[in-house]
């Protein structure tokens, strides 16, 4: 039997979530380790579990709730995904991008997508929030490798602009409007599961990068692949190996995003109307 093309996957995934929804969404939003709590200002949500919904693949961290939900957020008809998967969790990175795929076919044009990260710039501290203007794909994987499905994008796309200009700007100035700090850098994404070592974050230093995680980079490619505008947030959950003398731990990671989770969800909330 011939294998499905990835077109044919997206669309019977499609198929079951519109069945399930009153609506198309317009924005879409991946939520990072302990930063579920913005599904708290969806309103009219309609849940579905990951494992029902045809071809997804299954969360396994702590903090990764394992749902897709769509509602609205300040009136935007909205789906998210409270919990993304990883390449670390032993998943290809074709599976990783998958529901970008699903979110595209949905109706999405917009997406932001958030994290929790290490920072390493040395200016940063835990609990600040990172605009992120590009990033360094440290994994080593690409999700376009293998034949191109031209109903889904282009050979060879552009990311010269992987993270949008013109949505950064809106999340500038309504950080500024409501008061908080939003700082920007460039964003490194390594495979894990394992912390960076002391000596890797000085050679990710050295080649500019700001704050490291293990997420974002493949979803990021996908949506630029299919035509989504991106905006990327990280909130910087500790300091990286070596920068301070500390011992990383993913309870640190949890802890300081929920401490930062009020600021976190009040500029989120006020970004989603704007996109």
């Amino acid at each position: 039997m011939r294998e499905r093309s990835t077109e044919q996957r997206v669309m019977e995934a499609v198929r079951f979530i519109e069945e399930e929804i009153p609506y198309s969404p317009e924005v879409g939003l991946i939520l990072g380790s302990g930063l579920g709590v913005l599904a708290d200002a969806m309103e009219d949500v309609t849940v579905i579990h990951y494992e029902e919904i045809p071809h997804f693949p299954v969360s396994t961290v702590e903090g990764h709730a394992g749902e897709l939900l769509v509602g609205t957020i300040g009136g935007k008809k909205t789906v998210l995904m409270k919990g993304r998967f990883h390449l670390y969790e032993g998943y290809d990175v074709a599976s990783v991008s998958f529901p970008v795929r699903v979110m595209k076919a949905l109706g999405v044009r917009s997406l932001l997508v958030t994290n929790a990260a290490g920072g390493i710039n040395a200016a940063f501290e835990p609990g600040q929030l990172m605009l992120i203007r590009d990033h360094i794909n440290f994994m080593f994987r690409n999700p376009l490798i293998g034949p191109n499905e031209n109903a889904l994008g282009v050979r060879f796309p552009d990311m010269s602009e992987a993270y949008s200009a013109r949505l950064r700007t809106i999340a500038t100035e309504t950080a500024a409007e409501l008061g908080l700090e939003l700082r920007e850098g460039v964003y490194a994404g390594l495979l894990g599961p394992s912390y960076e070592t002391p000596a890797e974050i000085r050679m990710l230093r050295t080649i500019g990068a700001d704050a490291v995680g293990m997420s974002t980079v493949p979803e990021v490619i996908v949506a630029r692949h299919a035509g989504i505008e991106v905006l990327g947030i990280s909130c910087i959950t500790n300091m990286a190996a070596g920068m301070l003398e500390q011992h990383l731990s993913h309870a640190e990671v949890m802890d300081t995003a929920n401490r930062v989770k009020e600021r976190f969800l009040g500029l989120v909330a006020a970004i989603i109307p704007k996109l």
